[in-house]
């Protein structure tokens, strides 16, 4: 990482320079102070780097493959760190402040959900083998940031910013879009009036997101394949892009390309498990495809409806490994659907290395989820060497916003004002910490999406339903026009 830090030094002064420029009218005394400390900091990093007590030390992410070692297998309890590490802390990585909720997807099925706050808290130890660990998981970490603080010198955070009322929006009419755009996510063909959460424009600091013009997008696509796997929220992303690629007009000659994916209604269906529509006048497919999961499933006994299904922890979805040659963009999400009811209710079976786990709390199940992001990204990681033209990202966790309870006992996001707690944000690290962490030293970006969406409890489809029809309040989804069009504009800036 050391070497990683060395290169990104020249954007690092660069960056300075600029912010120098901007902020101070002596900047001359500024910018050789500044650049003072960084060239003492930079002999640091290099004396650290040759130091044989530093060079033992583990990188984060090596840390994070550890730590998964003894995962579950043959075993009701997980282990998230060795044994021998355990015994040496008083607190590991854990989900010690899980919060169950429960809310309803679209297709109507209760969904009960688990938030997080993943901690690394190591205590001292008056034994030497753990003042040791402790003090090779000191470096890696303080490594760790430093790079993370170099890389955010070097690039602009898209998550950090404001929202501003701009009246050019939305980039398409809720009224149209209806080849692409659910019924139930167009707010403006509900009961609800007030529209005004779609007039806001996400800017971020210290960097420009350009504004969003469909022919110069198709135009920079030719050619190319952007594909969206994940659950209900990854098919808003997926419908968003396709309303704005084509500023909501009925679009007639924009081909269904669904067979050449596989992507058909089986019989009995609801639907077919995703979309793939292609732009004829530059070739561009744009595609969706579900997966709550992003994991392999396996039923156990192909004859038995009723069977138990193998959820392979380890193993990245059939659909990603047959196509994945085909794709140019990826976006992956994944999140609202590890809870102990989707587990029940789709008698998911927990598998790691072949080997069947049990879970018995929401805790494991969280963990489990964390264990298969960590073995796509990885997977995603080894795979791009051999598709160089692959730009894969993984976006965080979309908030939610129910209040006095769940959708099913009156919980509700009666709010229409927007940015009632607030237009900016400002931090250092995603509000997603797990998909922050999982990242990190990979090829796979992040999409950071989390805070300022939080921000946005407003811009929910809520208890506003069309006319004649009847349902809860859904405070997960989101209006279109609405967020995701911001996703996608954030997206694209960094394609």
């Amino acid at each position: 990482m050391l070497d990683i830090l060395l290169l990104k030094f020249p954007e690092f002064v660069k960056f300075a320079e600029m912010k120098l420029r901007n902020n101070f009218l002596s900047r001359g005394k500024h910018c050789s102070f500044v650049m003072s400390a960084l060239a003492f900091t930079i002999v640091v990093l290099w004396a650290w780097g040759e130091n044989s007590f530093i060079t033992t030390s583990q990188s984060v992410q090596a840390w994070y493959r550890t730590s998964y070692s003894g995962f579950m297998v043959g075993s009701t309890y997980s282990s998230v760190i060795p044994d021998t590490v355990k015994e040496n802390t008083e607190k590991t990585y854990s989900n010690s402040s899980t919060k169950e909720e429960t809310v309803k997807d679209d297709a109507h099925s209760e969904v009960t959900l688990t938030y997080a706050a993943s901690t690394i808290n190591f205590n001292r130890s008056k034994s030497n083998e753990n003042s040791k660990y402790l003090a090779q998981t000191s470096g890696a970490a303080f490594e760790s940031t430093l790079y993370f603080y170099f890389l955010n010198f070097s690039a602009c955070s898209y998550g950090n910013g404001e929202w501003v009322l701009d009246d050019s929006q939305p980039l398409y009419s809720g009224f149209g879009c209806k080849r692409w755009l659910s019924a139930t996510w167009a707010c403006r063909l509900t009961e609800r009036t007030d529209f005004s959460y779609e007039r806001y424009r996400w800017v971020p600091k210290d960097c420009e997101l350009p504004a969003f013009e469909r022919s110069e997008f198709l135009k920079r696509m030719q050619d190319k394949t952007i594909a969206f796997i994940g659950d209900s929220l990854g098919r808003q992303q997926f419908q968003s892009l396709m309303c704005m690629a084509t500023g909501g007009e009925e679009s007639p000659e924009i081909k269904d390309v669904g067979k050449e994916y596989g992507l058909v209604k089986a019989k009995g269906a609801i639907r077919p498990n995703g979309w793939a529509y292609r732009f004829p006048s530059t070739n561009t497919t744009i595609l969706y495809y579900w997966s709550t999961s992003l994991n392999e499933l396996l039923p156990l006994n192909m004859s038995d409806p009723a069977t138990e299904v193998a959820m392979h922890l380890d193993r990245p979805l059939a659909f990603l490994r047959n196509f994945l040659h085909l794709f140019d963009v990826l976006v992956l999400n994944t999140g609202h659907h590890w809870n102990r009811a989707k587990v029940r209710e789709n008698r998911w079976v927990m598998y790691k290395d072949g080997i069947r786990s049990e879970l018995d709390n929401l805790k494991e199940i969280d963990t489990a989820k964390n264990y298969t992001v960590h073995s796509i990204v990885q997977w995603l990681d080894l795979q791009l060497s051999s598709h160089p033209r692959l730009k894969v990202f993984f976006r965080t966790m979309s908030p939610r916003h129910f209040h006095n309870g769940e959708w099913n006992n009156g919980g509700s996001c009666v709010n229409t004002t927007p940015l009632s707690r607030g237009s900016k944000v400002e931090q250092n690290r995603s509000s997603d910490p797990i998909v922050e962490s999982i990242v990190r030293g990979t090829q796979v970006r992040m999409l950071d999406i989390t805070a300022l969406s939080d921000l946005r409890d407003e811009a929910h489809r809520s208890h506003y339903n069309i006319k004649g029809t009847s349902g809860g309040s859904d405070c997960l989804h989101w209006c279109l026009p609405g967020i995701p069009d911001t996703w996608n504009m954030i997206l694209l800036a960094q394609i």
